[in-house]
């Protein structure tokens, strides 16, 4: 158990490590995308264009990879960042941002919509809160099961039971976590396909626009959320 312990207090470590030198990289991206945006418009700005949002694009998709790789290690830890300030994660949507509010970002901060795009946008944004509905269905389903009389009977019974009842318990406790696991690769997937859509639509110029508020929104929440958890720990 102390093992499985230490185990994991690395793991958190590890992925604090790796948060901080993936928002400095994305604090760069953002800068690159706004110069990009200041360009005048030219074959080479289209060129500048396209290569910038594959770099954006794969930045994200890294991300939302190391975190998979820690929600199977310990996915309590991905569903209450401690890396996070208090802010940050009242903000979150099983492990991240909603993908209904990245959506809402493209529809504020991208100019130009035609009725096309604004009418693909609206159906991806109906399917999107399906698909969170769903999700936080399946995530409600599990939170009751943890609170059920069941398990919190084998709980209370831990100490004093038999190795059979403690495997039962094991047991139940594993499944628990994989369906946890379940959730937060469907809520990943859908944040990622979410961007993927979303860039289907829009032209270079608009993605360019769009990523752009994206990445300047999640920096801002951070910045914010250091800067209040610093005002608390002063008073």
């Amino acid at each position: 158990m102390l093992k499985k312990l230490e185990e994991m207090k690395v793991e958190e470590e590890w992925f604090q490590h790796f948060f901080e030198g993936w928002l400095l990289q994305m604090q760069n991206l953002l800068d690159q995308l706004l110069n990009v945006l200041a360009m005048p418009d030219s074959e080479t700005k289209m060129e500048h264009q396209n290569h910038l949002i594959k770099k954006v694009l794969s930045h994200y998709e890294q991300y939302i990879e190391e975190k998979a790789k820690v929600a199977e290690a310990d996915v309590l830890l991905m569903l209450s960042p401690t890396w996070l300030s208090a802010y940050e994660q009242a903000l979150l949507w099983i492990g991240d941002y909603k993908p209904s509010l990245i959506l809402r970002l493209a529809n504020d901060a991208v100019e130009g919509l035609s009725v096309t795009q604004r009418e693909m946008l609206e159906k991806m944004m109906r399917e999107i809160r399906r698909a969170e509905r769903e999700i936080g269905g399946e995530m409600a389903k599990i939170q009751e099961s943890v609170a059920s009389p069941e398990i919190l009977g084998l709980v209370r019974k831990v100490g004093r039971v038999m190795n059979g009842e403690i495997y039962q318990l094991d047991s139940t406790v594993e499944g628990i976590k994989i369906a946890l696991v379940g959730a937060v690769k469907k809520a990943d997937e859908v944040r990622v396909s979410t961007v993927r859509e979303v860039v289907e639509i829009l032209s270079a110029e608009q993605t360019v626009q769009f990523l752009a508020a994206v990445t300047e929104f999640q920096l801002r929440v951070r910045r914010l959320g250091l800067q209040r958890d610093q005002e608390v720990a002063s008073c």
